[in-house]
């Protein structure tokens, strides 16, 4: 009987595309995937370190894991990613029920944990440019994740990425161009590119092989069967001319760019160390309107910043309302261990930070809920993920703008199909499918 794992993951989408690296890895050793952490032979936790509150559900998933091993002491208990880095120094002093631990530049090391005769604990905590070509177990077979860099060079005053994740290293644009390549050969026709910062992509890179991120947009649009580009993240210091021209001039970038704002206020954004003003943040955005008419602008914002007055938070509302965004992220601002913001003598009360993140999803949510209006009536292509969540008995897929859409119709995951809309809220659009299916 083969040995079993279970993969629990914590955060962002680079998280992900981790989590399903992980997993091939694991497959390719001869485990399985099992369905509950109690019948696991290896309990595994890919965990993130942007905000407190993921530490506390990490911790108290890993305390379960605990008290399984205490039932079953030959379980292994692995914990990897961000968190993992950040505490690198005292992960076996706190929990020395945990076996192996590595961070985000060291999953190929667990291989060789399980395949090595060692029983004592092993961590691994070195940083590398990148780890390996390991085998992929996709979430969908259809979608894919392309990770164009790793690591961070910016020094936001509230964020422990590059101490977990390093400095930041470009891949070489060829093995990217292959592996996208090998991807679309595998049935892949979305493919998302990743990084912390995906425009300054290439920057490191020696001259003979160096390209913009502009650059690698349009190499990726050039490979046979991909039909989608994404990419996240951008940071807006970066966001050139050249890439916004892009989402207009090239097939199969969709018209959907994430750009963060964390804050309104260019006082607030200089104690962040974001490197950006409101007006530099506004006048992207008012390029992206002028190239690319019908983009769709997503965001980031992080409310109660330390020092953030009721002035400050204002001008955050006045954006949130000027830009109308097709979404937003937004957040509580909570200290982190180890960054500047953290030692910020003025802290905002609780309290205070509530009642502004209560009123700035109003703002959003209004905002998004108007801008999802222009999409009634128009024929959008849709690509299916599955079921509706929310009614079984109709699709649900995601348009190039990245809005969910729930609508009638059939087709399998992976095709393409056209979807008049018929309704639309801030996060989701509704419809009928036309007639004619596209092929995947």
């Amino acid at each position: 009987m083969s040995r079993q794992y279970h993969l629990t993951t914590f955060g962002c989408q680079m998280n992900e595309h981790d989590s399903e690296r992980m997993q091939g890895m694991l497959e390719s050793l001869g485990y399985s995937q099992a369905t509950e952490r109690a019948a696991a032979d290896l309990i595994l936790f890919n965990t993130c370190s942007i905000r407190e509150k993921a530490d506390e559900r990490f911790i108290a998933h890993l305390h379960e894991a605990r008290a399984l091993k205490r039932r079953r002491p030959e379980t292994v208990i692995g914990v990897g990613g961000c968190w993992a880095q950040s505490v690198k120094e005292e992960v076996f002093r706190r929990f020395p029920f945990v076996d192996v631990a590595f961070g985000p530049g060291q999953m190929h090391k667990l291989a060789e944990f399980l395949t090595s005769d060692s029983i004592g604990a092993q961590g691994y905590f070195e940083f590398e440019s990148f780890t390996g070509d390991l085998p992929v177990k996709r979430a969908r077979e259809f979608q894919g994740w392309l990770q164009i860099s790793v690591g961070c060079n910016c020094v936001c005053s509230y964020c422990i990425v590059p101490s977990t994740r390093g400095r930041e290293v470009s891949r070489d644009p060829a093995v990217l161009i292959a592996e996208a390549q090998r991807l679309a050969a595998d049935g892949v026709t979305e493919v998302t590119l990743l990084g912390q910062n995906v425009n300054s992509y290439g920057r490191d890179l020696p001259h003979p092989q160096r390209l913009s991120f502009a650059q690698l947009l349009s190499a990726v649009d050039s490979v046979d069967g991909i039909r989608r580009i994404r990419y996240t993240s951008p940071h807006p210091k970066d966001m050139r001319e050249d890439v916004i021209r892009a989402h207009a001039e090239l097939p199969a970038l969709c018209e959907h760019i994430h750009l963060p704002l964390q804050s309104g206020s260019s006082a607030v954004l200089k104690r962040m160390r974001r490197t950006y003003t409101r007006e530099r943040y506004l006048d992207r955005v008012a390029l992206i309107r002028e190239l690319v008419p019908d983009c769709a602008l997503t965001t980031d914002i992080i409310v109660g910043f330390p020092g953030e007055t009721e002035e400050d938070f204002q001008q955050t509302l006045e954006v949130a309302e000027e830009v109308g965004y097709d979404g937003a992220f937004t957040f509580i601002y909570s200290p982190r261990r180890g960054t500047e913001a953290a030692e910020i003598d003025q802290q905002i009360p609780h309290e205070v930070k509530v009642e502004r993140l209560e009123r700035l999803v109003d703002v959003v949510q209004r905002r998004a809920a108007e801008q999802a209006q222009r999409f009634v009536g128009r024929t959008l292509e849709v690509l299916v993920e599955g079921p509706s969540r929310t009614d079984p008995s109709r699709l649900r897929g995601r348009s190039r703008h990245n809005k969910v859409v729930n609508f009638d119709g059939l087709g399998n995951p992976g095709e393409y199909v056209d979807v008049e809309i018929t309704g639309a809220t801030s996060q989701t659009l509704t419809g009928e499918m036309s007639l004619v299916a596209r092929a995947g």
